[in-house]
């Protein structure tokens, strides 16, 4: 029997490649905050009230931009406009686990419909709340941006987990394009 191995940049060429505006060329004054929020379950409010319409996120999603003062912002040419985040902008509500083990590769699609591979270029870390122990299991999306991988998408990824040995430490994490996440303590599982 043949052991068939998971080609990374096979996978990354069936993923959408959709264009995107400059943001991170964009440096127009800042304009203010405007009374707009995406909540942690990945909603959009404006003046308080849901986006119901999903065109609408998209585009808003296409032009935001988090900056190194750890502030959200919308940024066209001409105006910067201060948001609100929760938590991360981004919620990913599904992942397509391709192969397994070393070979694994791990693809995750947002409430936006972004599509990103877990690997070198697109990380997934593991925060813990330090008074609950809760985790917060995240991929990168782009730029600063991040997604908070959904609830039942991180039940799926820690089916996944393997424990490895590593600098004298076991680590209990994934496999995705070569790279290892560890996304928990293997004592705790």
């Amino acid at each position: 029997m043949t052991k068939q191995t998971i080609d990374p940049a096979a996978i990354a060429a069936h993923l959408p490649k959709g264009r995107r505006p400059p943001v991170e060329n964009w440096n127009p004054d800042f304009q203010g905050d405007i009374d707009m929020r995406i909540a942690r379950d990945g909603t959009w409010f404006y003046l308080g009230t849901p986006i119901a319409r999903k065109p609408m996120v998209k585009l808003f999603s296409s032009v935001l931009r988090h900056d190194a003062d750890d502030k959200f912002y919308l940024v066209t040419p001409v105006e910067k406009l201060g948001i609100t985040v929760d938590d991360a902008p981004f919620l990913a509500v599904a992942m397509t686990a391709h192969g397994r083990g070393r070979d694994q590769v791990l693809t995750f699609r947002t409430n936006v419909d972004d599509e990103v591979m877990a690997g070198p270029e697109h990380p997934l870390r593991v925060s813990l709340n330090p008074a609950s122990q809760e985790p917060s299991p995240y991929v990168h999306v782009r730029g600063r941006l991040e997604a908070l991988i959904a609830r039942a998408v991180f039940y799926d990824l820690v089916e996944l987990a393997v424990e490895e040995e590593g600098r004298g430490e076991r680590s209990f994490g994934v496999w995705s394009a070569g790279e290892f996440f560890p996304i928990g303590d293997p004592g705790e599982n």
